[in-house]
C-alpha cells in the first residue's frame, strides 16, 4: 500500500502567526481488485501495452484509492510529484523473486484480463486474499507455482528423488 499526503488548501492565520494547512493521507493498492475495477469502467485489459491517456491514468488512480470518503479537489491538487510516487509504486516488483524469461520462447498473444488473472488464481488455489497482493507480486506468485507445477520441473524432481534413492541403496548395500 503507498499512502500519499495531498494538500488541499493552505492559508496564513494573522492572529496565531502560523500557516494553516487542509490535507488528507491518502492510501492506495495497486492490486488486483483495482484493476478489476478500472476494467469495468475502461472495458478493456489493464496490463495491455497500450499507452493509456491520462483520463484513463487519473481513473486508474481513483480505482486504487481505498479511502471511503475523499474530496473531489484531493485529486484537483495531485501535482506532478504524486503522480511521479504513484508511477514508481506501480512499476515496483514488490518481491525478492526474480525470474528469467526464455528468450526463445515465443511472446505470448494472450489478453490478459483481471479475470484471466482470477482464473489462474481459482485453478492454482491462491487463496482469494492475494487479491490486495501488490499486483506485480501476485503475477510473479502466479508464475512461480507454474514454473513449480511444469511437467519438466516435476520430471527433473522425479529423476532426482529416483537416483538419491538408487544412491541410498547403493551406500546401505555397501556400507
Amino acid at each position: 500500500m503507498l499512502e500519499i499526503g495531498v494538500v488541499t488548501s493552505e492559508s496564513y492565520d494573522e492572529e496565531a502567526e502560523k500557516f494553516i494547512r487542509e490535507s488528507y493521507k491518502v492510501k492506495l493498492e495497486h492490486s488486483l481488485v483495482s484493476a478489476s475495477k478500472w476494467e469495468s469502467i475502461w472495458k478493456e485489459a489493464f496490463l495491455s501495452k497500450k499507452e493509456k491517456t491520462s483520463e484513463q491514468t487519473m481513473s486508474y488512480i481513483q480505482c486504487m484509492i481505498l479511502n471511503d470518503e475523499l474530496p473531489p479537489e484531493v485529486f484537483q491538487k495531485l501535482v506532478n510529484s504524486h503522480l511521479d510516487e504513484i508511477q514508481a509504486y506501480i512499476l515496483h516488483e514488490a518481491t525478492a523473486t526474480t525470474l528469467r524469461n526464455d528468450p526463445n520462447a515465443p511472446p505470448s498473444r494472450e489478453i490478459i484480463t483481471t479475470e484471466l488473472i482470477y482464473y489462474w488464481m481459482i485453478s492454482l488455489n491462491v487463496p482469494v486474499e492475494f487479491q490486495h497482493w501488490h499486483l506485480n507480486r501476485l503475477i510473479t506468485l502466479i508464475r512461480v507455482i507454474n514454473l513449480k507445477n511444469s511437467p519438466a520441473k516435476k520430471q527433473n524432481m522425479a529423476e532426482r528423488r529416483a537416483e538419491n534413492r538408487r544412491r541410498l541403496q547403493q551406500f546401505n548395500t555397501t556400507g
